[in-house]
């Protein structure tokens, strides 16, 4: 397993969006500054959304301004047009969109069933391949669903399908629960690699059950070479009472470069990148990995 493994790092966006404290604009693009000194080249900065319903995500213009003049490929969260447009002005090359696996989910996520959400991404995605813009498509609760319960591999193998056949270039599967185990892992991404190149599929899973580690070992076991992760573990789901963060950052590399998978990742300076960010949200980080590292060195990360 020495191929080459591409990691998203999603804590700017889906790590800081559901979380309590919001962070200013200033800081998280220090945060993704540092990301990006740490040797991280492809982060989602921001969602273009309505400020009432995720307040952390104002002022993703000026993070995505200020991310394009670093080196690296920098993605935004649209939901619909109007997203897609204060994007595309503020610079955006590469946007992603989602959709839910679960009717449940999907409802409580946007207020509308799985088709009606297609139905929203469909124009967004055709203007983006009008304007040469990539198109990243999420699709969420492949594992389980805090309405629904257990989500029919099927349903997901048709949510992705959709997005692929519409444009998007990948598809990131998402476990947003953290409820999925190995085995359930390699059914999913062999069902959906029969309709998607493996080359195609991410991994997106948090960490809620303590699975996240042993899912993605499993799914690189099967071709999986994309992980979507976030420094220090950020992340959440407000609809999933008890679901933690996306796996940290710094736990998946950890585990790569112990497998001869070189990364080209500074784990120093991601460490000081995690307890920057930990230290504005007035909490150590998630992150076994940087847990150890800050006992190690005697770093101690304190309310700001």
């Amino acid at each position: 397993m020495t191929d080459t493994v591409r990691i998203v790092e999603v804590g700017p966006r889906d790590g800081l969006q559901n979380e309590k404290t919001p962070v200013g604009v200033a800081d998280r693009i220090a945060f993704v500054e540092a990301l990006v000194a740490a040797g991280l080249t492809t982060v989602e900065v921001g969602a273009f959304v309505s400020p009432k319903a995720v307040p952390q995500m104002q002022g993703s213009g000026e993070v995505l301004r200020a991310s394009l003049k670093l080196p690296g490929e920098f993605h935004v969260l649209v939901p619909n047009e109007k997203g897609y447009e204060a994007a595309r002005a503020a610079g955006a090359k590469v946007v992603a969109v989602f959709a839910s696996a679960s009717e449940g989910f999907s409802r409580a996520n946007i207020n509308c069933s799985v088709a009606e959400s297609i139905e929203r991404f469909k124009p967004v995605i055709a203007r983006a391949q009008a304007d040469n813009v990539k198109v990243r498509g999420y699709v969420s609760c492949v594992l389980g669903c805090p309405f629904d319960g257990q989500v029919p591999v099927q349903a997901v193998v048709d949510a992705a399908t959709t997005l692929w056949d519409l444009g998007c270039y990948e598809i990131s599967l998402g476990d947003t629960i953290g409820v999925g185990t190995p085995k359930k892992v390699r059914e999913l991404l062999r069902a959906c690699a029969e309709a998607i190149p493996m080359q195609s599929l991410a991994m997106h899973f948090h960490d809620t059950y303590g699975q996240a580690l042993a899912n993605l070992y499993a799914g690189l076991e099967e071709g999986a070479r994309v992980i979507d992760s976030a420094a220090g573990g950020l992340g959440g789901c407000p609809y999933a009472p008890g679901a933690t963060g996306n796996v940290a950052t710094e736990d998946v590399i950890y585990m790569l470069e112990g497998m001869d998978v070189a990364m080209g990742v500074d784990m120093d300076k991601l460490i000081a990148a995690t307890n920057s960010v930990a230290a504005l949200l007035g909490r150590p980080p998630v992150s076994r990995v940087a847990s150890a590292i800050n006992a190690k060195s005697g770093k101690t990360v304190l309310r700001s």
